[in-house]
């Protein structure tokens, strides 16, 4: 009987012990399926002692939440109201071995002029996170800042966006399979969709180099009209004087297409997406703006104007400040310095000077078609 007692006995100790391994295993695991699966709502602050905060998630469909971390409501509160939201793309860097040298030029000017509150918001792609990563890391120490970091999966986005992009891209994407016929390219328009929580947003290219505090950017947002929705600066290319070509032809006097020192210093030669300030709050609000998203109202901007581009969101921003100017806000164009000269040598040379003209001391480099950016 005692031999039989104590067999019993360690049978019942055997059996907790694989209880208690199988619910320590299960619980690792699914520990570990949750952390892999918030890549596509994750946020991460870097500080300089090396700690690491992950957020929550504010619903169940995983939009990615604002600033959660161990401070209280009314901390979180005010700081969110001095944090700078700033917005990339940063995607395909497999293909593109380039894009993580101008991603770390621009992260690293980002921050070594910033004296404020920073929330990066990165647009990323699975292959491209570890790139993203490894440049922060470098940018932090050499920058010793604390750097507030979030990710959002780009096919996420375009799920959430696919309405505006199949409204766009039948007007303003070149051949399928290239640069800009890619959806990512229109994501900035339906930004007021995923930022629920920011009211104040800039959004800028990687292939940028701030030389001025992004402090200073934001302070643009004080020369908003009432109704304002955008702030890009000027295109300093002569591109959309071509995609007016037809417009032009049968409007002799127009505005649209000029440098912006012809018709009285009031010509209009379009805008450039590199840089863009966003009212995300008034975006949520406002009708027009929203109704104009529709495919059909879509066409028939592009048909009034007789206009087929191929630069992605920059072109729809172009048109709608040509057909409501209010809602765009003209940037300096210190703030976004194009330094792309192909159109010099492609048949613009008479009239590029002029729409490459810049005035005042250069806050933003934009190194577009590849451009080499000067130290």
């Amino acid at each position: 009987m005692r031999v039989l007692h104590k067999i019993l006995l360690n049978l019942i100790i055997a059996v907790t012990f694989f209880i208690l391994f199988y619910v320590f295993q299960t619980s690792e695991s699914s520990s570990d399926k949750h952390y892999s699966s918030t890549f596509d709502n994750s946020c991460y602050l870097y500080t300089d002692s090396n700690n690491v905060f992950q957020t929550t998630q504010d619903d169940s469909r995983g939009r990615p939440s604002a600033l959660e971390t161990a401070a209280t409501p009314s901390e979180r509160k005010s700081e969110a109201n001095d944090v700078y939201n700033v917005w990339c793309i940063f995607t395909k860097v497999l293909n593109h071995a380039a894009m993580k040298h101008k991603f770390h030029t621009f992260t690293n000017s980002l921050f070594k002029h910033s004296t404020g509150h920073v929330a990066l918001h990165i647009i990323i792609d699975n292959s491209s996170r570890t790139a993203a990563e490894e440049v922060l890391e470098a940018v932090k120490e050499t920058t010793h800042k604390e750097i507030l970091v979030m990710y959002y999966d780009v096919g996420y986005l375009v799920e959430e966006l696919q309405e505006i992009v199949s409204a766009m891209q039948p007007h303003f994407s070149s051949q399928p399979g290239t640069y800009y016929s890619d959806a990512l390219f229109f994501l900035s328009l339906g930004l007021h969709r995923i930022a629920l929580d920011q009211q104040r947003a800039a959004m800028f290219d990687a292939d940028t180099k701030l030389h001025a505090n992004i402090e200073e950017l934001f302070q643009e947002f004080d020369r908003f009209g009432p109704d304002t929705l955008f702030g890009l600066a000027p295109e300093l290319t002569p591109v959309y004087r071509h995609v007016l070509y037809l417009y032009r032809s049968r409007h002799k006097d127009t505005r649209f297409g000029e440098p912006r020192s012809s018709h009285d210093d009031q010509g209009f030669p379009g805008l450039n997406s590199g840089v863009i300030l966003f009212r995300l709050d008034r975006m949520r609000e406002n009708a027009l703006y929203n109704q104009l998203l529709d495919a059909e109202a879509v066409s028939s901007l592009a048909h009034k104007y007789s206009f087929k581009g191929h630069l992605g969101d920059q072109d729809f921003y172009t048109l709608l400040a040509m057909e409501h100017p209010y809602l765009v806000h003209l940037l300096p164009c210190v703030w976004n310095r194009q330094l792309c000269t192909w159109w010099r040598d492609h048949g613009y040379r008479d009239v590029f000077d002029a729409f490459a003209y810049c005035n005042g001391t250069v806050k933003l480099y934009h190194g577009n078609c590849n451009t080499p950016i000067p130290d």
